[in-house]
């Protein structure tokens, strides 16, 4: 029931371990996450600090009309975003604007990328000075830039100056090139900034229709851009309390379609020095913070469980700590006064935070003012649609969290941080359509769904960042065809990937040796039951090194991919980012001489922490260099034992630390270019993945093998390199039940090649749900059965004949629709558009759909509604009537009588032989109906028109 155990231990013992920890209480079996190792709001000082506007005395921002200047747009951003042309700045034309305009941004911000600002300005926090949270007076610099395709970009920054030594004054990092696509950006091609002074009739017209009635038009200034007059945008700008609001111009009347800072929400902690008289903590919260240290015993720790618990050398382990329901809550008279606990140090548990640049958190509230259905924000378990997680009618008490985690055994319908993150937020409505923001910040994030805060149909969210700037990508849409070539505009298009990752993979921890595989493998071929891709986890390996097998189980890698290579399959291995420090180990020896490492607070050693290897180091994937580095180490010469045919899982690359603050790394460790890990952790993981991507890329440049690389962890971009999974799910019917709304939040935030272990990683499914999930799983982007070492073995065939033959069928039904996913795939990677997609992205006039996530489309053309509970023979299947319906099976046009707003309820028969699929009247979709063993063994076959 314990995925896993590293200690320094023989492994006898560690057998004597594992029997006496099972036999003496079977309870542990449950699922049940440690909630004691992973922070709350109200254990996390910026989110306690700022949330429910406890900080809002603090901050009223004004933009100073006068300091906004109207930057003529050039059409040409080369400039803009090549580092080579950034010094290139000279000219009596660039002297003369840097005299009456000050500096370019990007010239003082060596990070940004992308075009240049269409309006700047300087934001005034109108506090008085003594009373703000830095105690001085408090300017920021705004930036606005109008784009192509509608898109909308907004900073906030400090103010930066080349002319002072003063770290205060430099640039905050941000990650622009790593995370954007910026030579997709150029500037829109016509953008107007109209004043409340203009005597233009059409823009007085204008500003008649966005100005609040009754509001002082002297408080408003306007944007309007576009690149045709079809899709020209309105930005209207609110002056003091700033905010803006976002308009379609042929839809004014509908109202704004976005609004931030309209509920005077935003809150900037400017950097400050450290002020010498004032103590971390007095002698009564040093007393707190002792006494939560762990362990509390001084036992000899020999290793650490994977859920971060002390394994001790007498046998013993660390117990779970009961959680305390509210570590720290502000009270209603603490609300005026700035909550100090945690600016400058910050302690959990027995890990310190030494926060050498204090506080430095950024916020802003976003409105989506005519929508009552947001999606997003994953990774979650729990429902695609968004829900309150504040006020009286909030489903949650804790805001959805984004900052990548490995959390051992979570639980459902939770807004606990999970593996992966992307911070957009999509809006759909009937009234205005579909729209939303990309939150630019890779920083640890809450995000507030805020119930009952709108006067009308609206939603209002309050996003916390803890460092980083306000950088906030508007997308108006409007259409979901529109959205999502917005978003692939800003973070990239997936690749198509190879045909053979479309088929069935078949995994476990692990396959214990090379006749193991074989006997897995011909029975596969015995039973003529088709999969693409046999896993091998990391007991393959000598000892935990990556790029090396264990001799003794594999002594002959090459020959083993050789022989399932010429029946058509492919293996995949399991690579990690943690190094076990071994001097006698090559790749830590050459990481180490070449100074590769991430480094420690000081930055001065290189981080030793504990995963699977026992000590290890981890490497800096934000360095260009170092994921040079790591691709080199895919060639073949140098990954004895690999051929073309291998290929790579990449896990624990949130990055997981087992002896690690929330099993992770401390966040004032330092990147090789000084930066703490609390301003690039959200990338680490989508970074290993693209750098292993680029590894199979080079080390096949001569060949014609796309790469294909599965990855736990991501961020926004991800899907440029590869596929996601949803971790370490269970053998439970609620996992499979969770798996739909799961992948289609994935699917929402961009993230297209993704799936969920089928059969639950955890546990042991019984033939029930081993078959309803081999249903669900044959209709899903990501095919992989997989599972815990523990767990009985669940090849199809260990089920019985009876359930091998479903099983069977439904891998049969994913093999012939094989050219259907891979032009559903293509059109992904040409358009943006998600391949699982929710209801309304193709009815998006079907309220009655908005929020349904129990069923799905693929593409545009297939109708899925998965069986997930036990002992099912109906399902309730909801049509849209705008289209017939008809069952892949029998070819029966589904009902349509006694629809209500357009959407008919049909009971269906869904025995344990049926996996309810509809494909959409008018629509051609091809199949291959010959049974083979794999994809590659299809390639050739004839193609049949449904």
């Amino acid at each position: 029931c314990v995925k896993g155990v590293v200690t320094m231990m023989t492994l006898s013992r560690f057998k004597q371990l594992s029997c006496c920890l099972v036999l003496a209480s079977l309870s542990a079996c449950a699922m049940a996450v440690d909630r004691s190792k992973f922070r709350t709001c109200g254990q996390t000082s910026f989110c306690r600090r700022h949330r429910g506007q406890h900080s809002a005395i603090l901050y009223n921002y004004k933009l100073d009309k006068d300091s906004v200047h109207f930057h003529v747009p050039s059409h040409g951003n080369e400039a803009a975003n090549s580092k080579d042309n950034k010094d290139q700045k000279g000219g009596l034309w660039n002297s003369l604007s840097r005299r009456i305009y000050g500096s370019s941004e990007n010239e003082i911000d060596p990070y940004i990328r992308g075009p240049e600002p269409t309006l700047t300005g300087t934001l005034v926090n109108t506090v008085p000075a003594p009373e703000t949270s830095t105690n001085q007076k408090e300017k920021l610099q705004w930036s606005l830039y109008a784009l192509n395709d509608g898109l909308l970009r907004m900073r906030v920054t400090e103010f930066y100056s080349n002319e002072h030594a003063s770290p205060y004054s430099k640039a905050r990092v941000t990650y622009d090139e790593l995370v954007l696509e910026a030579e997709n950006l150029s500037p829109a091609h016509h953008a107007e900034w109209i004043r409340s002074d203009t005597k233009e009739e059409k823009f007085v017209a204008l500003l008649d229709k966005v100005i609040p009635e009754g509001d002082d038009k002297q408080n408003y200034m306007a944007l309007q851009y576009g690149d045709s007059e079809e899709d020209t945008m309105v930005l209207l700008v609110r002056l003091e309390t700033f905010a803006v609001y976002l308009y379609r111009e042929n839809n004014i009347q509908a109202g704004p379609i976005l609004a931030l800072g309209a509920s005077d929400m935003m809150h900037f902690e400017i950097r400050r020095r450290h002020p010498d008289e004032e103590a971390f903590e007095d002698e009564e919260e040093d007393a707190d913070f002792d006494a939560q240290e762990e362990p509390k015993e001084e036992k000899e720790i020999v290793g650490y469980w994977e859920d971060g618990l002390a394994i001790y050398a007498d046998g013993t382990r660390e117990e779970k700590k009961v959680v305390e329901e509210d570590h720290r809550k502000l009270t209603e008279e603490e609300k005026a006064q700035l909550d100090r606990e945690g600016l400058w140090e910050e302690k959990f548990q027995s890990h310190h935070d030494s926060k050498p640049n204090g506080p430095m958190s950024v916020g802003m509230d976003v409105q989506f003012p005519s929508s009552r259905h947001i999606f997003g924000l994953p990774e979650h378990a729990s429902s695609t649609q968004l829900k309150a997680t504040i006020g009286e009618g909030s489903h949650y008490q804790e805001p959805y969290r984004l900052y990548n985690l490995d959390v051992f055994e979570y639980e459902l319908d939770e807004t606990m941080a999970l593996y992966g993150h992307v911070p957009l937020i999509v809006s759909h409505s009937e009234k205005t359509g579909t729209s939303g923001i990309f939150w630019h910040n890779p920083t640890e994030t809450y995000v507030d769904v805020i119930d009952g805060a709108t006067d009308n149909d609206g939603t209002l969210t309050h996003w916390i960042s803890e460092s980083g700037i306000i950088d906030v990508f508007l997308l108006p849409g409007s259409s979901s065809e529109q959205f999502y070539h917005q978003y692939s505009l800003l973070t990239g298009k997936m690749p198509l990937p190879p045909m053979f990752s479309l088929g069935y993979h078949q995994c476990r921890w692990n396959y214990k040796d090379e006749q193991d595989v074989y006997q897995v493998h011909d029975k596969f071929e015995e039973l003529d039951y088709p999969y693409d891709v046999l896993w091998l986890d990391i007991e393959h390996t000598d000892g935990k090194r990556y790029f090396t097998w264990d001799n003794n189980l594999f002594p002959n890698p090459e020959e083993m991919q050789s022989k399932l290579w010429s029946q058509g399959r492919r293996m995949v291995t399991i690579i990690d980012p943690h190094i076990k420090r071994d001097d006698n180990y090559y790749v830590h020896k050459q990481a180490t001489s070449s100074g590769v490492y991430i480094k420690d607070s000081k930055g001065e050693k290189d981080y030793d922490g504990w995963c699977w290897p026992g000590s290890s180091s981890y490497l800096d994937f934000t360095s260009e260099r170092v994921r040079n580095w790591w691709a080199d180490q895919f060639s073949y010469d140098r990954y004895k034992g690999s051929t073309p045919s291998l290929f790579t899982w990449n896990d624990m690359n949130e990055p997981s630390v087992f002896n690690g603050p929330e099993v992770s790394m401390q966040k004032d460790l330092l990147n090789l270019n000084g930066e703490e890990h609390r301003e690039w952790h959200n990338l680490y993981g989508m970074l290993f993945h693209r750098a292993t991507g680029e590894g199979q890329i080079k080390r096949s440049l001569d060949e014609n093998i796309r790469p294909f690389v599965l990855s736990r962890a991501f961020f926004a971009g991800s899907q440029k390199y590869g596929a996601i999974w949803t971790g370490d799910n269970a053998a439970e019917w609620s996992h499979l039940e969770v798996a739909a709304p799961m992948l289609l939040s994935l699917n929402t935030g961009a993230l297209s090649f993704v799936g969920a272990d089928v059969g639950g990683f955890f546990g042991n499914p019984d033939a029930e749900l081993m078959t309803r999930w081999n249903q669900a799983g044959a209709y899903q982007p990501f095919f992989r059965g997989h599972a815990h070492h523990d767990s009985k073995r669940r090849e199809p065939w260990m089920f019985g004949e009876e359930t091998m033959h479903r099983l069977r069928n439904a891998a049969m039904a994913r093999y012939a629709l094989l050219p259907f996913w891979y032009t559903v795939f293509h059109e992904a990677g040409v358009t943006g558009m998600p391949v699982m997609r929710m209801m309304w992205m193709q009815y998006p006039n079907t309220v009655e759909l908005f929020a349904t996530d129990d069923q799905y489309l693929i593409g545009s053309d297939l109708l899925v509604k998965p069986v997930t509970g036990a002992g099912v023979t109906e399902t309730t299947v909801s049509f849209p009537t705008t289209d017939n319906w008809y069952d892949v099976d029998t070819l029966e046009k589904m009902p349509a009588e006694g629809a209500i707003d357009g959407v008919a309820a049909v009971t269906v028969a869904s025995d344990l032989d049926k996996i309810p699929v509809y494909q959409r009247g008018g629509s051609i979709i091809t199949r291959k109906l010959r049974l083979r063993r794999s994809a590659r063994l299809m390639m050739g076959d004839p193609y049949t028109l449904y």
